[in-house]
C-alpha cells in the first residue's frame, strides 16, 4: 500500500470511529432527547481541547457472531481535555455501539485513563449510558467491571471522581458511580438500579416503571444516590463544569482562588433580623449562607434529599469552602439518619481534597422516634461525628440559634478540634431546651406548687437567663467569640486567612474503622 493509501485508510478508520454505531442509531439517540457520547464530551470540555485515547480499539471476542461485527472504539470514548483551562480525563459510553455494553476491551480503555488520572493527579469524569455487561463475552465483561471498581476505590481521595448517568445504568454497572464522589442524573432519560422492573415483578410481584424504580427524581429525593438531578443532558454537563470550578485537581493541591465578591447588600443586611424572637419559629438557613459567602457562589449538593441538613460548595473571599448547615425549615433542623449520612459523606469529601469546612448551626438535637432508633440513628449519627473528628482541614462554626445536647458536640464543636467557633447573641448552647430542662430539674417544685403553671414559668425565665445564651460557653472558651450577625463574613474571612495553611494529623494507623 502506497503512502496515499495508508493515509486514506487512517482517515477512513477515523471517520468510522466518529460515526459510532452509525447514523441511524445516532438519530434514535437524538429522538430520545439524548446527546451522543461525542456530543457530550464536546459540550462538557473546552472547545477543541479533547484529545482521544484508544479511538481504534476493538473487541477481541469471536463468540455469538461478534467475529463478524466490530466498531472502532468498542462503545466507549476515552481521552483528556480541559474545563476552564484545567485538565480532566473523561470517558463517555456510546449507546449507539452495542448499547454501550461493557466488554473486556471497553473496560480496558476506561481502566487506562483511570490509571493515567491517578498517576498524573487529574480528576476523572465518567459519562454512563450503557445496557450493562456484554453478555456475549460472559465472565470477561464481569471481570472488566471489577477492574473498574478496584480503580474507583484506589482513586478515592486521590483525585475527584464525577459520574454522570445519562442513560441506563443497571446491574453491576451501578457500583462504579456509587464509588465516586458525585453522581449526576438526567430526568426522564437516565436510571440506575441493581435489578430492573421485570426482575422486581417476578420476585416481589411489584409493578414499577424504570423511572419510578431508579430514575433521577427517585435517586435525588428518596435514596440519596444522586447528588444532582438535571432537566436535560446540556444542563447536566453545565452543572458538572460548575462543580469542577470549586475542586482541586487532586489531594495534594488546593482549589483555585477566584476574585472575591461581596454578597448582595440586602441579603447581608437581613442577617441582623433573620433569627425570630420566638425560638420555635423557623427561618431559612440558606438565606444565612447566602448573606455570608461570596455573591452567587453557593452551589447546593443533595438539595432534595435529607433537606433538614444543607451541604454545598461556596466561595468565601474567593476561596472554596464546604458548607454544612442545619435547616430549621425541615424537621426543625434535627439530625436524623439520612441527614447524618449525607453530612458525613460531604465532610469526608471536603477533608480529602483540602476544602475548608464552614458550619452554620441551629440544631435542637437528634430526631426522636422508634423509626430512628430501630434504624440505627446511634450508628449513623456517629458517622457525622466521626467525619468532623477526623477532618484535618480548617474548620469554622457559626452558632446562629440552638445548639442542644449531643448534636452540639457533633456539629463541629471546639471539643472535636474545630479551629474557629463563634455564636450570635441569639445562640442557645445547652443540654436541652428550656421547657424540657425545667420539667426535669424542677419537677418536684412544680408539682407541689399552688400554681404549677406560674411556678414553671418562673423557673423557665431563670433557666433562660442562665443557660439559653452563648455566654457560659464563651466564658469557658468553648466558643471563641460572640459576634453580631453583620460581622460574620468579615470575622470568618480573617479566621480563614490565618488558618488556611493549617497542619494537623491523626494517630498512625493502617486505616480507620468508620461506623458504617
Amino acid at each position: 500500500m502506497d503512502q496515499n493509501g495508508k493515509v486514506a485508510k487512517l482517515l477512513s478508520l477515523r471517520k468510522e470511529a466518529l460515526l459510532g454505531g452509525g447514523q441511524t442509531r445516532i438519530d434514535k439517540q437524538h429522538e430520545a432527547g439524548k446527546m451522543t457520547a461525542r456530543e457530550r464530551i464536546d459540550f462538557l470540555l473546552d472547545k477543541d481541547s479533547f484529545e482521544e485515547i484508544g479511538a481504534l480499539v476493538t473487541h477481541r471476542s469471536r463468540d455469538f457472531g461478534l467475529d463478524k461485527i466490530s466498531y472502532p472504539g468498542d462503545g466507549v470514548i476515552t481521552g483528556f481535555g480541559t474545563i476552564d483551562g484545567r485538565p480532566v480525563y473523561v470517558f463517555s459510553q456510546d449507546f449507539t455501539v452495542f448499547g454501550g455494553s461493557l466488554s473486556e476491551a471497553h473496560a480496558e480503555k476506561i481502566c487506562k485513563i483511570m490509571d493515567l488520572a491517578m498517576k498524573n493527579g487529574v480528576p476523572i469524569i465518567g459519562i454512563n449510558d450503557s445496557g450493562g455487561a456484554r453478555i456475549q463475552e460472559g465472565v470477561a465483561s464481569l471481570g472488566g467491571y471489577a477492574e473498574v471498581f478496584w480503580r474507583n476505590s484506589m482513586a478515592s481521595g486521590v483525585v475527584p471522581q464525577i459520574s454522570a448517568i445519562m442513560g441506563p445504568c443497571a446491574g453491576g454497572a451501578v457500583y462504579s458511580p456509587a464509588l465516586t464522589d458525585f453522581v449526576f442524573m438526567v430526568k426522564n432519560t437516565s436510571y440506575m438500579f441493581v435489578t430492573g422492573p421485570n426482575v422486581v415483578k417476578t420476585v416481589t410481584h411489584e409493578n414499577v416503571t424504570s423511572e419510578a424504580l431508579g430514575g433521577a427524581s427517585t435517586h435525588s429525593t428518596k435514596s440519596g444516590v444522586a447528588h444532582f438531578s438535571s432537566d436535560n443532558d446540556a444542563q447536566c454537563l453545565l452543572d458538572i463544569r460548575r462543580l469542577m470550578n470549586y475542586l482541586p485537581l487532586n489531594c495534594e493541591e488546593k482549589a483555585t482562588v477566584r476574585e472575591s465578591a461581596e454578597p448582595d447588600p440586602e441579603k447581608a443586611k437581613r442577617l441582623e433580623s433573620i433569627v425570630p424572637e420566638n425560638p420555635n419559629k423557623p427561618y431559612d438557613m440558606k438565606d444565612v449562607v447566602r448573606g455570608v459567602v461570596d455573591a452567587d457562589s453557593f452551589m447546593e449538593i443533595h438539595e432534595h434529599y435529607a433537606d433538614n441538613i444543607i451541604v454545598g460548595l461556596a466561595r468565601l473571599d474567593g476561596k472554596s469552602v464546604g458548607i454544612v448547615a442545619n435547616q430549621p425549615l425541615s424537621l426543625a433542623g434535627c439530625l436524623d439518619i439520612s441527614a447524618s449520612i449525607k453530612g458525613a459523606r460531604f465532610v469526608r469529601f471536603c477533608d480529602c481534597f483540602n476544602i475548608p469546612l464552614l458550619v452554620f448551626e441551629d440544631v435542637p438535637g437528634f430526631l426522636p422516634g422508634t423509626d430512628q432508633e430501630w434504624g440505627g440513628i446511634i450508628k449513623h449519627g456517629a458517622k457525622l461525628l466521626y467525619a468532623f473528628c477526623e477532618a484535618t482541614v480548617p474548620k469554622l462554626t457559626v452558632i446562629t440559634r440552638k445548639a442542644y445536647g449531643g448534636a452540639y458536640d457533633v456539629m463541629n464543636s471546639k471539643h472535636i478540634r474545630a479551629d474557629y467557633n463563634v455564636a450570635w447573641p441569639s445562640a442557645e448552647i445547652a443540654v436541652m431546651g428550656t421547657k424540657g430542662a425545667v420539667e426535669i430539674i424542677f419537677r418536684k417544685e412544680i408539682l407541689t406548687a399552688e400554681d404549677p403553671a406560674a411556678r414553671q414559668s418562673e423557673f423557665e425565665k431563670e433557666y433562660e437567663q442562665k443557660f439559653a445564651n452563648p455566654y457560659i460557653a464563651a466564658q469557658r472558651g468553648y466558643i471563641d467569640d460572640v459576634i453580631l450577625p453583620g460581622e460574620t463574613r468579615t470575622k470568618l474571612i480573617k479566621a480563614l486567612h490565618v488558618i488556611r495553611n493549617k497542619v494537623d494529623s491523626v494517630p498512625r494507623k493502617k486505616h480507620d474503622n468508620l461506623p458504617l
